[in-house]
Formats: C-alpha cells, structure tokens, sequence
C-alpha cells in the first residue's frame, strides 16, 4: 500500500495500490455513533462501525468469523428517522446516519431479550462448565437481569457425552446458530442445521443422532463460538473456571500450517486449549489434533530424556552423551561408505528453522544432497 487519501466532502476513502495496472478504491460513509464522527467503507454494518470507534454493542449470535445471523436481537441501537429498533448486526450504514446505541428503549429491549432468553434457561450457573466465560450471564449481570418475570416451559434434553471430546447440553441452548454457521462456514462440514419447529427447534445433526454417529470431525470449532454452555470440551470438565486459568499464546505442533491458539494453564498444568481469535494464520479456527490433542505431554509413555542402547538395551543419558555419540557415528559412517550413504528425512511438526538447519548441515557438513520432506508433495 502506497497513499492513503481523505477527500471531502465526497467522504472517498483510496487505497491505491500496485495490483498490476489496477487502483483500488473503497468509498467511506460518514455517520454518527453516540455523538461520534465516524468513517467506515460502504456495505459495513453498524456494529463494526460502532466496534471501530471503540463502542461495543452487546451481541450473542453474531462472530466476526461468520456471517451475520441477526438472530438475538442483543444488539439493537436506535437510528434517527426510523421507528423500530434493528439488529446493528445486519444493519448497513448509510451517509449522515445517526446512531444511538444505549438510549433508555434500547437498554429496556435488552433487558427484555434477557428476560426471554432466560425464561427456559437452566440457572445452575453455579455449576455450569462455562462459569466466568458465559456471554449470557456476563450481559445479565451488565443489564441487571438477574431472574426472567416470564415463566415459559424448560426443555429436558439427555445431554449427549457419548464421545470424548464435545458435552453437548441443548437445555442451555439459545438458538443463536454460531455451531450451525461455524460449522459450514469455518470448517465446511455441513453436519449441524436446525430441526423441528417452534420451541422445540435446536441445532442437530442429520437425524438428531448423537455426534459420535453423524459425520463431525471433532474440531471443536462450534464449542469456540458457544457463548453459552450449551457446547464445552469434555476434557475441561471440572479441571477449574476460566478467571483461574492463565492463557499462554503458542503454535500447534502437529503440522506445518503454524495455527495459534492458547494453551490454558492452572495449577502448573495445561487443562485445555481455546481458541484466540488474534492468531494471524487460523483466527478461532482448529482442527482435532490443535484443540483437543495436547493431552500426550503428559503420557506416562513420552520420552524425557536422551536413550542410548547399551548392551541390547535402552538406558538413559544426558544430553552432551547422546549428541556425542550421534556426531561420532555420523562421523565414522561418512569416512567409511561416502557422504551418499548419508540421507535426511525432514518433518512438517519441525520450524521452518529447524528445517532449514537439517538441510544446512545434510549439504554442508556430511556433503550429500539426499535430503527429503514428508510434506513435499
């Protein structure tokens, strides 16, 4: 990117930049967000352009990820000139557009949201996995719900732990479609939809079969976005609550793609991993092994030090020993049978740094080109 350019009053906001001989350009729309001036490119809606001028809206079903739901109905602000409250999420600014975001009817509407959502849903947040991590409950406490005045019927779902990685709690369902979007959109497997009608309406797999027999691959993506408890990993289960746990920003191991996420620690001990949602690479999104593969550190069976064959049998050593030996018999082999017997095998768990030092010292110190990668093709 080369220039940035303001112009007014057009309000056009170019971006000029080399794209072979083309120029692209972006027209901003001028609004006001709770007495704000504010400059966003046509087609955005009101809640990012109140989350670019450092105002959050309130939101259960919406996620910067997936496509917009306007499902909840949390985020209504007022707009001068109309008469209804709308959705900020599905909501398009407009030049000159006046936006309030937390006037008295807009307070109220939430408040009322709340009052619905809660009417059939379960109060054990004492107990509840996602205490401290529930958007729910923590826009309860920010609106002052604390009980519904609306008494409605309450769903009795078994909940499904028929497999070792997702509990799946449709009691504390609220029917935003994140799982169901997520799903298609982030990992594209198309196992969640919405069944039946009326209240009994949920997000299920094809039949309503239980997740362990429909097609899901287990990447847990679905729990990322769950604002509720309706979807929590079962390894988690009861291993502390979220405010306790320190959040440490790593790269998943498995593959060469180079996904972040954040590994979960309490009491000295990764419990878990979570998506974050800054990761330049993979956003929320993960597959089995990142999210829910991190258990083998702890495997009573993984190798903490260096071992060494001695006498037909493996003992342990130091480092200095082991690296010792290896450099010593590589030595001896290359003075024996030439530098071709020598060939690297490299691995896509390895940095691209590690990587290259493998291949530096196949070419430079035992003088062979026989280098390969499991993922070269």
């Amino acid at each position: 990117m080369r220039d940035k350019v303001f112009s007014s009053p057009r309000l056009e906001f170019f971006v000029i930049e080399s794209i072979g001989k083309g120029v692209v350009e972006l027209d901003l729309v001028q609004l006001t967000i709770d007495g704000r001036g504010v400059a966003v490119p046509a087609g955005t809606s009101v809640l990012e352009a109140a989350e670019q001028a450092g105002i959050h809206i309130p939101r259960l079903c919406h996620d910067r990820e997936l496509v917009p739901f306007g499902a909840c109905r949390l985020c209504v602000v007022e707009i001068k000139g109309l008469r209804n409250l709308p959705a900020s999420c599905v909501t398009a600014v407009s030049p000159g557009m006046e936006v309030q975001t937390a006037t008295p009817a807009v307070v109220e509407a939430r408040q009322v949201i709340l009052e619905l959502l809660l009417a059939n849903h379960p109060q054990d947040c004492l107990t509840c996995e996602k205490s401290g991590n529930c958007a729910l409950a923590g826009y309860c406490y920010q609106y002052g719900v604390r009980e519904s005045r609306l008494k409605g019927e309450s769903h009795a779902y078994p909940a499904d732990d028929t497999n070792p990685f997702i509990v799946r709690d449709l009691n504390k369902c609220i029917l935003c479609g994140k799982c169901v979007r997520a799903c298609a959109e982030i990992t594209g497997q198309d196992i969640l939809d919405f069944a039946y009608r009326g209240f009994s309406t949920r997000p299920t797999t094809f039949g309503d079969a239980p997740l362990l027999e429909s097609d899901c691959v287990f990447c847990g993506n679905c729990v990322a976005v769950c604002p509720t408890g309706a979807l929590t990993e079962k390894q988690r289960l009861g291993r502390g609550r979220y405010w306790e746990m320190e959040r440490v920003k790593t790269t998943c191991p498995f593959c060469g793609v180079g996904c972040n996420f954040d590994l979960l620690v309490h009491g000295g001990r990764i419990v878990g991993v979570a998506s974050n949602e800054t990761a330049p690479v993979n956003g929320k999104a993960l597959c089995i092994k990142g999210r829910f593969g991190w258990d083998f550190i702890y495997n009573e069976k993984r190798l903490t030090s260096p071992l060494i064959k001695k006498n037909g049998r493996f003992e342990e050593a130091s480092w200095d020993e082991a690296l010792d030996l290896v450099a010593r018999r590589l030595g001896e082999i290359k003075a024996e049978h030439g530098p071709e017997a020598f060939a690297a095998l490299s691995s896509a768990r390895c940095t691209n740094e590690e990587n290259y030092l493998l291949q530096r010292f196949t070419r430079a110190v035992m003088g062979t080109n026989n280098v390969d990668h499991c993922a070269r093709t």
